[in-house]
């Protein structure tokens, strides 16, 4: 399974329609302009599992390299997701195992995520990636 990194324009619009399905208040216009800005000026990291026989991206993950107070140096994954052709054939195991080898490359101390509640096939792969269920997340919507 070939992991690759977001770096290129080629590699955004690889991952275009995968992203676009997951986060669907994206738009595709101004699609790239958003994912450039983010990995240039709020440190996301996006790689996936590229299937070269489709020329497509089966599997994202999301993340950032940040330092909290509570945390102190953690990797945070703010998106993983498989397209649906792709569940069950280990897509987001190896995502995560590679963010975990980032995380101890980097020195991080932890790798951090919010999950929603309904999403119970994701939460059996966290908890069988050694994840634990550790706080609940609280928002606050503004606008």
């Amino acid at each position: 399974m070939e992991i690759k990194t977001i770096s290129t324009a080629n590699d955004i619009s690889v991952c275009k329609d995968i992203i676009l399905a997951f986060r669907t208040n994206l738009k595709e216009e101004g699609y790239e302009q958003a994912i450039t800005h983010m990995i240039k000026n709020e440190s996301l990291h996006i790689d996936y599992v590229y299937d070269p026989e489709h020329r497509k991206a089966a599997a994202f993950v999301g993340y950032r390299y940040m330092c909290m107070l509570r945390t102190g140096p953690i990797i945070y994954i703010d998106d993983l997701y498989t397209d649906p052709a792709y569940r069950g054939k280990g897509c987001g195991a190896a995502l995560l195992a590679h963010v975990k080898r980032k995380g101890i490359e980097k020195g991080m101390k932890a790798v951090h995520l919010d999950s929603g509640f309904p999403l119970h096939p994701a939460h059996r792969l966290y908890l069988k990636s050694g994840f634990d269920l550790a706080c609940h997340h609280f928002a606050l919507t503004l606008a």
